[in-house]
């Protein structure tokens, strides 16, 4: 698919994107209103107003929020905090797009690649949203009027602040953008699937998804995640604490031996840890086949991709066996959708590359020539 081609679709999912967050934010000060607790009962407004503050564009409905994004006073803080606002969107906007037109190019919605066009798009939205708080952070940090008290700390807060609501838009946005996808790649030169060898796709997928279980099952041990989050300290001063951050961006989760919990509940939660790391082996496993090119920043995004689709099947998981619903309502039923976006970038790039390395040396060269292959997807 060109880039011609792909441009239409891709412009049209990032201002979906876009129009369905600011609508999100813009909806923060109705929780505020008479009758809200009537719908919805006091925990599950704090918990939807915590979903939609950071998207909220007002410093006034920022100002009431539970800390996240607090407004210092005065006029000049007030500016700043629209300027993060006004930088955060922006991001947004262009993030989703850079991301889609690759996806769109390399994975057109075509030849049977349309279910994965739609999941590599959605899982591309809280990558996009989240790389638009980490954009615009300094800005909203500023606007609070404490910038220089824990500034890496408060990045991390910030970064972790997209939370589900990015995960919505973007299914909204991935749907529309395959709709107009599927309109615009009707008259191109057919994409067949490429042919690559199934035992160098296999062995590619392994080596993958080993990178992401370092991150998984060996940083994210509890003793190894304090020890990241507390063996960092550089001193005093604006830059002496960042164990917040690196555990944002090195963490894809957090688990702990069986004593902490009965037995049977802890193989439960191993099993979402098992279901993610297989969700990325077969994306892993798939993706050489779907994509025209196997180019690196096509297996580095796709792999990004992949993580996210697995960190949100083991989410799922984890929705089903927790029993917040019946204590704290049915909002925080999905409140952990969307943690852990910064460690599948981080870990999915280098997963994608180890993956592209593994496979051109298990004999697989992507010279541009295409086979037609049945199609699987």
């Amino acid at each position: 698919m060109t880039y011609r081609r792909a441009a239409i679709p891709a412009l049209v999912g990032a201002l979906l994107m876009t129009l369905l967050l600011w609508w999100a934010g813009s909806s923060a000060q109705a929780l505020q209103l008479r009758g809200t607790t009537s719908v919805f009962d006091i925990d599950s407004a704090n918990e939807l107003w915590r979903w939609l503050a950071p998207w909220s564009y007002d410093p006034a409905t920022a100002l009431q929020s539970d800390g996240t994004s607090g407004v210092g006073g005065g006029t000049q803080y007030a500016d700043l905090y629209r300027t993060a606002m006004q930088i955060r969107y922006v991001a947004v906007f262009v993030f989703f797009l850079a991301g889609a037109l690759l996806l769109l190019r390399r994975i057109p919605p075509a030849q049977g690649r349309t279910p994965a066009t739609l999941c590599a798009l959605w899982a591309w939205g809280p990558v996009a949203g989240m790389l638009a708080v980490t954009v615009s952070a300094p800005w909203l940090i500023a606007s609070r009027g404490r910038g220089s008290y824990r500034f890496l700390p408060q990045v991390a807060s910030v970064i972790a602040s997209s939370g589900p609501v990015t995960v919505f838009a973007a299914l909204l946005a991935a749907v529309g953008t395959v709709l107009v996808a599927r309109v615009t790649v009707k008259g191109a030169d057919p994409l067949p699937r490429r042919s690559v060898p199934p035992r160098a796709a296999r062995l590619a997928a392994s080596v993958g998804t080993a990178v992401i279980a370092v991150s998984l099952v060996i940083l994210s041990y509890v003793s190894v995640a304090a020890w990241i989050q507390t063996s960092f300290g550089v001193g005093a001063g604006l830059l002496s604490d960042p164990g917040d951050l690196l555990r944002e961006w090195l963490l894809l989760g957090a688990w702990t031996g069986p004593a902490s919990a009965p037995l049977g509940d802890w193989l439960l939660y191993r099993a979402a840890d098992v279901l993610m790391l297989a969700v990325v082996w077969w994306a892993l496993r798939l993706l050489p086949g779907l994509l025209t090119r196997t180019t690196a920043p096509a297996m580095a995004v796709g792999a990004v991709c992949a993580t996210v689709l697995g960190l949100l099947a083991s989410q799922v998981v984890h929705m089903a066996l927790d029993d917040t619903v019946s204590v704290w309502g049915p909002v925080y039923l999905f409140s952990k959708l969307g943690e852990g976006v910064p460690a599948a970038l981080t870990f999915g790039i280098m997963a994608g590359v180890a993956a592209l390395v593994t496979l051109r040396l298990a004999g697989d060269r992507d010279t541009g020539k295409q086979k037609k292959v049945p199609s699987t997807v």
